[in-house]
């Protein structure tokens, strides 16, 4: 019996330790991403596999309220985020856009952080993600985009919309 259960353990560690996570980013629209954010019903691992391009229709749901569950999350995080608004999620999925573009030492997979979530920049503790975060990040990639937008995104894409503010993603 005992023998068995060391062949059943070993048997499961070749099981996990053959296994690598080869998955892609899914296509998709923007439109589709945000439908199916909105209804809970977003089933791939990771975030979708948009491009500079998709920026300008991801900003018009930057001020989006709805709290939204069932999103892809860190799995390398020890903090798991259920919940989140629309907005905060589609301003962190723009995040990943230029995080992918610059290689960023804080992307894991296609997540440009631990979670969708800002914290202080200086003491790293968490900050109530209230409506007025919300609006302040949001603002900070509207006016980081704005002006940049007619350019090549490798001209801008190194600054952080947030370098101005007191928050960092998690």
């Amino acid at each position: 019996m005992k023998r068995t259960g060391i062949h059943a353990l070993l048997l499961i560690l070749l099981v996990f330790a053959g296994c690598k996570d080869e998955s892609e980013s899914p296509n998709m629209s923007v439109e589709r991403y945000v439908e199916l954010l909105k209804a809970g019903k977003y089933e791939h691992w990771q975030l979708p596999n948009f491009s500079s391009s998709d920026i300008p229709k991801l900003l018009t749901f930057r001020n989006e309220k709805q709290i939204i569950e069932g999103f892809p999350v860190n799995t390398l995080s020890s903090y798991l985020t259920l919940e989140c608004t629309l907005g905060v999620y589609v301003l962190w999925t723009i995040e990943s856009i230029r995080a992918r573009s610059i290689g960023s030492k804080f992307l894991m997979g296609t997540f440009p952080s631990q979670n969708p979530v800002v914290k202080d920049r200086q003491s790293l503790e968490f900050v109530e993600q209230t409506d007025l975060i919300q609006q302040k990040i949001a603002d900070s990639y509207f006016d980081w985009w704005e002006p940049n937008k007619s350019k090549d995104f490798s001209e801008f894409n190194q600054i952080d919309p947030l370098e101005k503010t007191k928050f960092r993603w998690h």
